[in-house]
């Protein structure tokens, strides 16, 4: 049964914190959180009270675009560090993208060690409700992926029209925000496809035993999709086995880095057309890995790798998807500010941001278009 919005906004503030809250800290990056604040809601003081009252205005949000920060890496594996995305990315977006625009409903509430609440037992969820809500009464979820899924199928159960475009953290948060996004459009009869930009498939059944995390999430989202073939990936390029493992196996479609590179993207998303069209799909959702650029492009990430895509490359194919079908959700994912394995420090980081940023600024604008 459809809940009432004052019920949704009640969970809404108890599962959610203000934007760029997510990363639970006493002094680090303080500055930096307030200079967001300063520009999102005009003084530093009474954060949580002018968050609050922001979302008293979604119902008549006239952006289609949602923007959600999930601060958790706890389901990547390599180097750690992308619980700064949503904080960092945020305020490059209004500092080099600001005719780019979304609502911005706030951050995960995000217990840093956990991921999902199925690997907990009772007990230490009981034990976290109560550091996260001060009680069990509300037993709402406890973990990142646990709580992204709860609140993202509120959402579009209460906005069926608006879309999620969620900033991570690692790819495992990619998990709850297509599950919610591909259910809620099922239900209504729209035929969706992932398109999914990444260095690597992210297709393994799981990894060290744990079945949700940044290596395996699109295994598990194939169920809610029409059919296998709804995902189609850009990219790849870190695999130990070959393309055609991939394809025969899942049923999944891929288009290689080194094919980009030797067709042409332009080439390469023509056929991605004539397969969507095909395929009478309606929708699109993108879910972009920042690793899938070249590490000259995007270093600070967990898992950067050469002989990617270029941005001019990832831009030109979103564009031509755009143009022919309409994005309604989109992430971006595995920008780790603190972390450059490319041993180029601010400026590589400062690279990262800007590129992440303009993928980002033109997935949110075609949301709201």
């Amino acid at each position: 049964m459809k809940r009432n919005w004052q019920e949704v906004k009640t969970k809404f503030s108890q599962c959610l914190c203000p934007p760029g809250n997510g990363v639970f800290t006493v002094n680090t990056a303080q500055e930096r959180k307030a200079a967001l604040h300063q520009t999102l809601f005009g003084q530093t003081d009474n954060i949580q009270a002018l968050w609050l009252d922001s979302l008293d205005t979604l119902p008549q949000s006239t952006h289609k675009a949602v923007m959600l920060g999930i601060s958790s890496d706890c389901g990547g594996g390599i180097l750690r560090g992308a619980n700064w995305g949503p904080l960092f990315l945020r305020s490059t977006l209004m500092e080099q993208q600001p005719n780019s625009v979304s609502f911005d409903l706030g951050d995960i509430r995000v217990i840093p060690h956990l991921l999902h609440d199925k690997y907990l037992n009772d007990a230490t969820i009981e034990n976290c409700q109560k550091a996260l809500y001060q009680s069990t009464d509300a037993a709402y979820p406890v973990s990142p992926l646990s709580i992204t899924e709860d609140i993202c199928d509120d959402f579009y159960d209460q906005f069926p029209e608006k879309g999620i475009f969620g900033i991570g953290g690692d790819h495992s948060i990619s998990y709850p925000l297509t599950k919610a996004y591909l259910k809620a459009k099922r239900e209504r009869g729209i035929r969706t496809a992932i398109i999914h930009f990444d260095a690597h498939t992210d297709l393994l059944v799981e990894r060290l035993g744990i079945d949700l995390c940044f290596g395996s999430w699109c295994t598990h989202i194939l169920e809610y999709l029409p059919a296998p073939q709804y995902l189609i990936q850009f990219g790849i390029r870190s695999s130990g086995k070959p393309k055609a493992h991939w394809e025969s196996t899942f049923g999944i479609k891929q288009h290689w880095a080194n094919e980009i590179r030797e067709r042409g993207a332009a080439a390469i998303v023509a056929q991605v057309i004539t397969q969507l069209k095909a395929d009478k799909v309606d929708e699109l959702y993108v879910s972009f890995d920042i690793d899938a650029l070249d590490a000259s492009f995007a270093s600070a990430t967990g898992t950067p790798e050469y002989d990617g895509m270029t941005p001019d490359e990832a831009l030109l194919i979103l564009a031509e998807l755009a143009k022919e079908f309409p994005i309604t959700g989109a992430d971006m994912m595995e920008i780790a500010p603190f972390t450059d394995s490319s041993l180029q420090g601010k400026v590589s980081s400062d690279n990262t941001l800007r590129e992440g940023a303009k993928i980002s600024a033109f997935l949110i604008d075609a949301m709201n278009k």
